[in-house]
C-alpha cells in the first residue's frame, strides 16, 4: 500500500511540474509542443497576478507595434511625398514618424520583460504547489471504508 501511495504522489508530482510554460525563441512550449498565445492566457488564468502581468506585456506589444507601424507609415510617405513632388524632402512627416519609431523602440523592449515575469510567476507558483501538505486518512460510511488523500 505505502509503495502504491508513493507512486502515485511521485506521479501526481512530476505532471504538476511537467505543465511549465518555457520561451524560446519568441515562442510559447509547454512539454516540447508549442502551444499559441491564446492557450498561454488559459494556462496563466490559474494564476490571476501572473495573467495580469503577461496581458500587460501582450498590451505593450500591441501599443508598440502600432507606433513603429504609424512611424514607418509617416516616415516612407513623407519620403514618396518628397520624391514625386518638389517639396523638400526631409519635411514634418518625416520628424513624426521618426518620433514615433522612437518612442516605440523602449515601449517594445518593455513587453519581453513583462510577458517572461507573468509566465515566470505562474511556473514559480506551480512549484510552491507541492504535496507538502499531504493527508492520508481513513473515512467510513454508510457506503463503506476507504482511504482518502487529500492534497
Amino acid at each position: 500500500m505505502k509503495k502504491i501511495l508513493f507512486l502515485l504522489v511521485i506521479l501526481c508530482s512530476t505532471y504538476s511540474f511537467s505543465q511549465e510554460i518555457e520561451i524560446r525563441g519568441g515562442r510559447y512550449f509547454v512539454n516540447d509542443l508549442q502551444i499559441s498565445s491564446r492557450d498561454v492566457r488559459e494556462k496563466l488564468a490559474a494564476n490571476p497576478q501572473a495573467l495580469a502581468t503577461f496581458k500587460k506585456g501582450k498590451s505593450k506589444e500591441s501599443t508598440g507595434t502600432l507606433l513603429l507601424g504609424l512611424g514607418v507609415a509617416f516616415t516612407v510617405g513623407d519620403l514618396v511625398k518628397g520624391l514625386v513632388s518638389d517639396e523638400k524632402y526631409p519635411g514634418a512627416g518625416t520628424f513624426i514618424g521618426a518620433g514615433l519609431i522612437g518612442v516605440s523602440i523602449p515601449v517594445l523592449i518593455g513587453k519581453n520583460k513583462k510577458m517572461r515575469q507573468g509566465i515566470q510567476m505562474y511556473n514559480d507558483g506551480l512549484k510552491t504547489t507541492g504535496f507538502n501538505d499531504l493527508k492520508l486518512n481513513l473515512v467510513v460510511n454508510q457506503n463503506g471504508g476507504g482511504i482518502q488523500l487529500k492534497f
